[in-house]
């Protein structure tokens, strides 16, 4: 409603497109699953019911990248604004009172739960707390850290991504994006002239300031795809290599999303980088028709705790670590800033789960033959396999090893994780097993090598070997359901480092209008 006002006092007309809902924890299998669906959706809405600009209501996980994908296709003037993360809530025991949030939080109950350090009735009792308000995820997870994405384009308006859902400032804002969406219709200040090769390189090096999510990797590489610009996986590295996490935020570190804000919400941490030489690209121009250092130059940094100095980051390079060898030709990912440093150079013996239902079967069994110097491997779960590519990677641990206080292990599949979740986690190998990757090839036993400083993943066979599973490697189980949308999503999906795209929906397509119907 906000929106609709500051259109019409702008002298626009605002219309109401609905397009489908992705709720994280409702849909099944996967909300990755619909993302390309929701960008089909609305990019077609558009086309069909003649938009001269847009503004982009979302806030969970795929809905923001889904609605950006299909928007972008059209090249047309463009804002998106996010509903903006829940509040905190705290919870009090013994007489110390602890800050609990949704997501990475989840993980840390259960996994204390599991280990017999809380009891049912609390663990309930906790969860209870956990969603105290409308929003999303309060936490840097995926929707908190796509929110930082389109800031850090130049998409949204500054102060965007933090402000809590029910703040009256969202309202605000919102007010006066429908104001200025109405003022780029007239200025024809298209998504082309932002979404520049230069707009991409800040949102990586921001998402390493931010600490932001592994799924960042793939959406920002298919929202490239669509509005024409070059992106590989190794730009994860050679642009975002050196930018330190100065954000203290959950999973990585200590604060939530309603502190971030308060502290100074990414501007501030935009300043910090500008100030400190790390912002490559000060002149980007962005949604307001200034640049993305015109916005922020002055912007105030309120805790230091929250958004630290550049001599005093969460961790000194929170790049994303982007890895390739022969377990993962074509790439495979882990964050740095929520991995435990002593495992990112490690050496053990697989634990192989050909799907996540053997993980399920298989991870609570008191005789599993795992230490902790185990790798867990898990096949099965990329785009194809799942399909979809569910947050399934951060495999719990075996409950007997976390009753000993084991707390992380090297874990590696085709899947995706939670932006909540936090370990030494590879992510998106790719291909994928059910693509004829190498993944599909290995077995318990195995030993396999991880070095993150060196970007190497690799299975410690013999090249003969290798070229023997591959060839005797067994056909990928077939999918449950094998026709209808699921069976043209495993058809045309592209693989993780592509960015999970349909192959035909690539590219811009403009935004000419279609011939009349009647």
């Amino acid at each position: 409603e906000s929106v609709k006002k500051g259109i019409l006092m702008a002298g626009g007309y605002p219309v109401e497109l609905p397009a489908m809902s992705l709720g994280e924890v409702m849909v099944k299998p996967t909300t990755m699953l619909y993302r390309n669906f929701l960008a089909m959706e609305v990019e077609e809405l558009l086309r069909s019911l003649p938009c001269d600009g847009v503004v982009l209501l979302a806030g969970c996980d795929k809905t923001t990248p889904g609605t950006v994908m299909g928007a972008f296709s059209m090249d047309i003037p463009v804002i998106f604004c996010p509903a903006g993360p829940m509040l905190n809530d705290r919870y009090v025991k013994d007489g110390t009172s602890r800050t609990v949030g949704a997501g990475t939080h989840t993980r840390m109950f259960w996994d204390e739960y599991q280990a017999g350090n809380l009891s049912a009735a609390e663990l309930q009792h906790l969860e209870s707390r956990m969603t105290r308000a409308p929003g999303t995820c309060n936490t840097m997870g995926t929707a908190s850290t796509m929110a930082c994405m389109a800031e850090a384009l130049g998409t949204s308006l500054p102060h965007k991504a933090a402000i809590p859902a029910v703040d009256s400032r969202r309202y605000v804002l919102a007010h006066l994006s429908g104001m200025r969406i109405v003022e780029m219709v007239w200025e024809d200040l298209k998504l082309s002239r932002i979404l520049t090769r230069e707009a991409f390189e800040n949102a990586i090096r921001v998402n390493a300031a931010v600490g932001g999510s592994t799924n960042a990797v793939i959406h920002l590489k298919a929202i490239a795809g669509r509005i024409g610009v070059p992106l590989a996986l190794e730009d994860w590295t050679h642009v975002g290599k050196g930018m330190p996490t100065l954000v203290d935020l959950q999973p990585s570190g200590r604060f939530l999303m309603e502190d971030f804000y308060y502290a100074g919400g990414l501007p501030a941490v935009l300043r910090r980088m500008g100030e400190g030489g790390l912002l490559p690209h000060k002149q980007a121009l962005t949604v307001n028709g200034q640049s993305i250092w015109d916005n922020v130059k002055d912007a105030a940094i309120h805790n230091a705790e929250v958004i630290r100095p550049l001599d005093q980051p969460l961790v000194a390079d929170g790049s994303m670590c982007i890895l390739r060898g022969n377990l993962a030709p074509r790439g495979a990912v882990l964050k740095p800033s929520a991995a435990t440093p002593a495992l990112m150079q490690h050496r053990g013996r697989a634990v192989v789960f050909e799907d996540f239902d053997h993980y399920k079967a298989r991870i609570s069994d008191p005789d599993l033959d795992v230490d902790a110097d185990s790798v867990l491997v898990m096949k099965h779960c990329g785009p194809k396999g799942y399909p979809g590519m569910a947050e399934v990677g951060n495999m719990g641990l075996p409950p007997k090893l976390l009753a000993q206080g084991i707390t992380d292990m090297v874990r590696i599949s085709d899947a995706r994780m939670s932006g909540t979740a936090y370990g030494t986690v590879v992510l998106h190998v790719a291909p994928e097993a059910a693509a004829g990757g190498p993944l599909a090839i290995v077995r318990d036993g195995d030993w396999i090598a991880l070095d993150c400083q060196a970007g190497k993943l690799e299975l410690e066979i013999s090249d003969a070997e290798m070229a023997q599973r591959l060839a005797e490697r067994p056909v990928a189980p077939a999918a449950a359901i094998q026709s209808g949308y699921q069976q043209l999503y495993i058809d045309h999906v592209l693989q993780a480092d592509e960015g999970c795209d349909f192959d035909f929906l690539r590219g811009c397509r403009g935004a000419a209008v279609p011939k009349h119907s009647h």
